[in-house]
């Protein structure tokens, strides 16, 4: 069987690259990285803690960006000279690693790829998720926490920090919901295709009958916002209800009411933090999170309005996204873009990157469409 044709994948590779490079504008970024740095020399610099964790948050952020973008490329040029050595030696191994090396270098570039379409006003923020069970009793508590179990595990495998604000357990397994945050670069624009009904068939472990169960859970994904989002909110529209925190099965795990629901009266809004140790922090966490959420109603608001001035547009977000089937057969599949995988378990332990990549092709897509119409 032929080989690769490397000289037009290799070719291809380079321009997909250049077209990256332009939309990351590499050049504006050194500029800031410089900028940053000298900031970050300056031995006043922690005079202002929150100035120099933003600081420092950015120049990490932009600094992780390019040498992403430096280390492809540089295994780009190594492709090019493996091939090269292989076809002058006649070394079927190295071309044969050449063949390996190819595909995980594409499997890269289409990765980083993915990344210039992240071009909404907020896909370079934060996330904060929420996961919800709905209906399907104890097996949707399940699922919601199977669902949580994904996402952190995702987190884990790119080495983003999980920040959980809240956890609300179900009485007999799983969780009520949760909310937490991914504090990485571009969380959000990735993990906002995740929002919506994710739908569960399984044998329910929690049957004696061992009858077949179907069963939901609720994902919202919004921005994390930062100081400079213009987002006021009045503390006289605020209700602060105080309560003990808990754990699975009521176990106390704080001897005072440190834990801190608000809720926006205006919206109806309702959030609860209480995981960190003092009321006041809990408030505090909690208040982010409000924040965060009042925003993305925000801007759902004016989505809606935008939609009704356009009329309905083709190809709409559905709210059910995803179904995961463990019986009769094994399959997770995305209802909007058609992927899927046969290996659930995989799925679950956080190995979702190409249902990520698949969503954030089909909004953009999507995106175009109501664009045109």
């Amino acid at each position: 069987m032929a080989g690769p044709d490397y000289d037009t994948e290799i070719k291809q590779l380079r321009a997909t690259l250049r077209t990256i490079e332009q939309v990351l504008d590499v050049d504006a970024m050194n500029a800031e990285i410089g900028a940053l740095q000298e900031q970050v020399a300056a031995p006043d610099l922690w005079d202002d803690q929150e100035n120099a964790t933003r600081v420092t948050g950015r120049l990490s952020l932009l600094q992780g960006e390019l040498d992403r973008f430096t280390s492809i490329r540089g295994r780009v040029d190594d492709l090019e000279v493996m091939v090269e050595l292989g076809r002058e030696e006649g070394d079927a191994d190295t071309l044969a690693e050449a063949e390996r090396e190819l595909g995980k270098v594409k499997k890269a570039v289409e990765s980083l790829e993915i990344r210039t379409l992240l071009s909404g006003e907020y896909d370079a923020r934060e996330a904060l998720v929420t996961i919800r069970s709905g209906a399907g009793g104890v097996d949707a508590a399940d699922f919601a926490e199977m669902l949580m179990r994904m996402y952190t595990r995702w987190a884990e495998h790119h080495k983003y920090s999980v920040e959980v604000f809240d956890t609300s357990y179900a009485e007999e397994a799983g969780l009520k919901s949760a909310t937490f945050a991914v504090h990485a670069p571009y969380a959000y624009g990735t993990l906002s295709v995740e929002a919506g009904t994710h739908r569960l068939v399984r044998i329910s472990p929690f049957d004696n009958q061992g009858r077949r169960q179907t069963s939901f859970a609720a994902v919202e994904v919004v921005p994390v916002l930062e100081q400079t989002d213009e987002i006021e909110v009045d503390e006289n529209d605020i209700k602060v209800d105080v309560y003990r925190s808990s754990g699975p099965g009521g176990q106390s795990v704080n001897t005072t009411d440190s834990a801190v629901r608000l809720t926006h009266i205006p919206t109806g809004t309702v959030v609860s933090c209480q995981n960190e140790k003092s009321q006041l922090q809990n408030k505090a966490a909690a208040m982010i999170v409000l924040k965060a959420k009042l925003l993305a109603l925000k801007k759902a608001e004016e989505e809606a309005q935008l939609k009704e001035l356009k009329g309905d547009v083709a190809a709409s977000w559905g709210d059910q996204m995803r179904n995961y089937v463990l019986n009769p057969y094994q399959i997770v599949k995305d209802l909007r873009t058609g992927y899927e995988s046969g290996n659930p378990q995989a799925v679950f332990g956080g190995e979702i990157d190409d249902f990520l990549e698949a969503g954030i092709r089909w909004r953009r897509g999507a995106e175009k469409a109501g664009a045109e119409a």
